[in-house]
C-alpha cells in the first residue's frame, strides 16, 4: 500500500518532521538573538526574549530629584516630581508596589506613605509621581533612591546598534572589526577558488606525467589537522619575512581551503561531457579557452558551493585570525575576536553581546542566501547537458 501512487511512505514523513525539527532547533536560538540585539539591558535580565511581547514586571532603583531641586514649605523641605520621568523611564509604566530599601522593595503599595524617621517621608504613586517630605533641608549631591515593581510595557531599541555599530569605543565598537574582517574574508575566498579552479581543471583534463600523484597528495591533505600545520607555518612565515599580517592570514586560509576546493572541482569537472571538450579542441580552441569559455560557466555551480563554505568558515575563524594576526593594538581584530573581548570586558552586558553576535552572523547569512539563488540557477543551466 505504501508504493501506491498518491501514498508517502512513513519513512518520507519521518525525513519531513527531522528535517522540520532541525530547523526549529536552529531557528530558535538566532531568533533569541535577534530579539536581544533590540532588547534593553533591564529587559534582558529579567524576562526571556520570547515574553519580549508582552508586559513585564521588573524591579528597578530610580533616584528622585537632586536635592538642589529642593523647595520650602513652612518648615518642611520638599522634594517632588515624577520618579519616571527624572530617570527618563517609559511613561507607560506601571508601578505596583515600591519600597525605600532593596531588602523590601515590596514593602509599600503605589499611594502609601512610607517614615523615614528623622529624614521625613516619602509617598508614591502608580504613575510615579512622588513627595519626599523633610524637616532638616536635603544635603549632599547624590538624590534620594526609591526601589519600585513596576510593569514594564513591551519596548525595542536601536541604541544597541547605534553603541556597537558607531560608537567611538575601541572596546565595544564592532564597526572596525566587520571591515577588518571583510578584509580578511574576501581575498581569502577568492584566491583558492581561481588557483583551485585552474588546478582542478589540469588534473581533471590535461595529461601529464604525476598527475595520479598530484590527485592522491590533494586527497591526503584533506586529512591533516589545521591546529598541526599552525606553527610551523607560522614559523615559515617568519622565517621568509612575511610575518603575521593580511597577507600571512590569506595564504594561510588558501593554503587551508586549496586541499578541499581542488577535490570539489575536480570530481565535478571529471563529470562534465567529454565530447564537448573534445569538439573544442577539433575547433582549435585552447586548453586556457577551454577552461575559461567552458569549463567554468558549467562549473558555476560547484564554484558557488565551495566560495559559500570558504566565506561562512574563514568569516567565523577565531583560531587562524589569533595565530597570523596582530591584534594587540585593535586595528587588526576581526569580529570574532572582538566578541571574545567583548566577553571579557563587558561580560554583563548581554545586550552588547547579543548584538555584537547577530552583527556577526548578518554578513554570512545575507551571503548564503544571496549565493544559494544564484546556486540553484547554476545547477539548473548545467544540468542539461548537450551529447
Amino acid at each position: 500500500m505504501a508504493s501506491i501512487a498518491g501514498k508517502k511512505s512513513g519513512l518520507v514523513w519521518a525525513v519531513h518532521i527531522s528535517v522540520l525539527v532541525l530547523v526549529v532547533l536552529w531557528l530558535l536560538p538566532t531568533a533569541g538573538l535577534f530579539i536581544s540585539s533590540f532588547r534593553t539591558a533591564d529587559q534582558i535580565a529579567t524576562s526571556g526574549w520570547w515574553s519580549s511581547l508582552f508586559p513585564q514586571e521588573q524591579n528597578l532603583v530610580l533616584r528622585a530629584a537632586a536635592p538642589s531641586a529642593q523647595k520650602q514649605e513652612g518648615s518642611l523641605y520638599v522634594l517632588s516630581g515624577n520618579i519616571l520621568a527624572d530617570n527618563k523611564a517609559s511613561a507607560e509604566m506601571n508601578i505596583s508596589a515600591w519600597g525605600t530599601s532593596s531588602r523590601a522593595i515590596g514593602q509599600y503599595a503605589p499611594g502609601d506613605t512610607a517614615d523615614l524617621g528623622e529624614s521625613g517621608r516619602v509617598t508614591l504613586q502608580a504613575n510615579g509621581d512622588y513627595r519626599i517630605e523633610s524637616n532638616a533641608e536635603f544635603t549632599g549631591s547624590r538624590p534620594p533612591r526609591l526601589f519600585v515593581t513596576a510593569t514594564v510595557p513591551p519596548k525595542f531599541t536601536l541604541d544597541n546598534y547605534r553603541h556597537v555599530l558607531l560608537s567611538g569605543s575601541t572596546t565595544d565598537s564592532m564597526a572596525n572589526a566587520f571591515f577588518n574582517t571583510l578584509t580578511v574574508t574576501i581575498p581569502a575566498t577568492v584566491i583558492p577558488i581561481l588557483i583551485a579552479a585552474f588546478a582542478a581543471y589540469a588534473l581533471a583534463w590535461m595529461e601529464f606525467p604525476g598527475r595520479a600523484l598530484l590527485i592522491a597528495a590533494v586527497v591526503a591533505l584533506l586529512v591533516v589537522p589545521l591546529q598541526l600545520a599552525l606553527i610551523p607555518l607560522l614559523r615559515l612565515h617568519l622565517a621568509i619575512g612575511i610575518g603575521k599580517g593580511y597577507l600571512g592570514v590569506w595564504l594561510a586560509h588558501t593554503g587551508f581551503g586549496l586541499p578541499l576546493a581542488i577535490y570539489l572541482l575536480r570530481n565535478y569537472m571529471v563529470g562534465l561531457p567529454r565530447d564537448i571538450i573534445e569538439c573544442a579542441k577539433v575547433d582549435g580552441a585552447t586548453d586556457f579557452q577551454i577552461f575559461t569559455r567552458i569549463i567554468l560557466p558549467l562549473s558555476f555551480p560547484a564554484l558557488a558551493s565551495f566560495a559559500i563554505f570558504q566565506f561562512l568558515w574563514t568569516w567565523n575563524d577565531l583560531l587562524v585570525a589569533k595565530v597570523f594576526l596582530i591584534d594587540a593594538t585593535g586595528e587588526t581584530t576581526v569580529m570574532t575576536n572582538q566578541i571574545v573581548e567583548l566577553l571579557g570586558t563587558r561580560g554583563g552586558n548581554w545586550e552588547i553581546l547579543a548584538t555584537a553576535a547577530f552583527v556577526s552572523m548578518a554578513v554570512p547569512l545575507a551571503v548564503f542566501f544571496a549565493m544559494q539563488r544564484y546556486l540553484v540557477r547554476g545547477l539548473l543551466a548545467g544540468s542539461v547537458k548537450g551529447g
